[in-house]
């Protein structure tokens, strides 16, 4: 069982969740995926302020993936 404050890299997280990374990364664009609640950028100071590594709170982004999976006519084009 996966703990709900689980949080993933962006590798993990596109496996667990049966998504592109790209795909992460444009739900992170358009706003779909929130900043804190959703997803949160590493705190490394190696990888500031150029591209981050990126963790995504599983349980979260699930409940939104899925709601989009079944609300949005699109998103078969998008995940593909």
């Amino acid at each position: 069982m996966i703990e709900k404050s689980l949080w993933l890299s962006e590798k993990e997280a596109s496996e667990f969740l049966r998504v592109d990374e790209q795909y992460l990364e444009l739900l992170r664009e358009k706003g779909d995926l929130k900043p804190g609640f959703h997803w949160r950028s590493s705190n490394d100071p190696k990888q500031l302020p150029w591209k981050p590594k990126v963790f995504y709170s599983i349980m979260v982004c699930q409940e939104v993936i899925e709601y989009l999976q079944s609300n949005d006519a699109s998103y078969d084009q998008i995940a593909a």
